[in-house]
């Protein structure tokens, strides 16, 4: 019965720390998207913008760079925010909010992200994510990797 109870509120934790995480992605995203379209002038400032995947890319256009500049930084800035949430799981819910943004951008567009600069931004903001992340929580936590090292 113990072993249930636990099970369950452990449970209610992962899911309580995902919704955070996620909440701080988005955060972070609308910021960072803001800052940058401040900065480069844009008029008009879409509020979907971290979910739309059918910005056509060029180097040229404005709204482009606001989605790509706002995304990296929202992918490396969201990795060092996770850690005080969750420690040194930095990779298993940096995984799990990249996943949820994908499933969250199809349901908001109704359809599956075809153009292969998105996906490219994708796979290159995760490892970021999971870079700053696990970089900080190694230095944070240092003295307990350490001590985890000698007792095995």
């Amino acid at each position: 019965m113990d072993i249930r109870i636990r099970a369950e509120k452990s449970s209610m934790n992962i899911h309580l720390y995902i919704l955070i995480c996620l909440l701080i992605f988005y955060a972070v995203f609308y910021m960072a998207s803001t800052v940058c379209a401040g900065f480069l002038r844009i008029e008009h400032f879409d509020w979907t913008i971290p979910f739309r995947h059918r910005i056509v890319p060029s180097l040229k256009s404005s709204e482009y760079l606001v989605q790509v500049i706002s995304a990296e930084v929202t992918f490396f800035c969201s990795g060092l925010l996770f850690v005080p949430v969750v420690g040194s799981r930095v990779w298993d819910y940096s995984a799990t909010v990249t996943f949820l943004h994908i499933i969250i951008c199809c349901i908001v567009t109704q359809e599956f992200p075809g153009m292969w600069q998105w996906w490219l931004q994708i796979g290159c903001g995760l490892p970021l994510m999971i870079a700053s992340g696990q970089t900080l929580a190694y230095f944070t936590y240092r003295n307990s990797y350490q001590r985890h090292r000698t007792t095995l």
